[in-house]
């Protein structure tokens, strides 16, 4: 089955950390870009980072300078280290994972990709 896992998320205070973990199985992880998406309360679900297959990475502005993704292969997993924590960040977190996510840059949670995590919330109160 293919299946991406997410973990890591919960309730932090602004300016605190969190790292997300998603973890994949049934299917090639080593080709395939990552990514993270998420969707704030009333918001719309957007982009927030992306790790592709050949080590390139994008960043939203949101969150660059403060957010860092990074892949271990071998584990199949992809985390998103959030440093400097703002009330804006709180929202639901999706992982993705596709052979053509960056090139596609697809809708949240559209089932055109290889997979999706099923949502991790993080809240940051002030």
């Amino acid at each position: 089955e293919v299946q991406l896992v997410e973990s890591g998320g919960g309730s932090v205070q602004a300016g605190g950390s969190l790292r997300l973990s998603c973890t994949s199985s049934g299917f090639s992880f080593d080709d395939s870009d990552v990514g993270w998406y998420r969707q704030a309360p009333g918001n719309e679900c957007r982009l927030v980072s992306t790790l592709a297959s050949d080590g390139s990475i994008y960043y939203s502005d949101s969150v660059k300078g403060r957010f860092t993704i990074s892949r271990d292969n071998a584990k199949k997993t992809v985390y998103l280290q959030m440093n400097s924590l703002k009330p804006e960040d709180t929202a639901v977190y999706y992982c993705a994972a596709d052979p053509y996510l960056v090139l596609v840059a697809p809708p949240c949670r559209t089932p055109d990709i290889r997979a999706w995590g099923q949502g991790t919330q993080v809240t940051v109160s002030s």
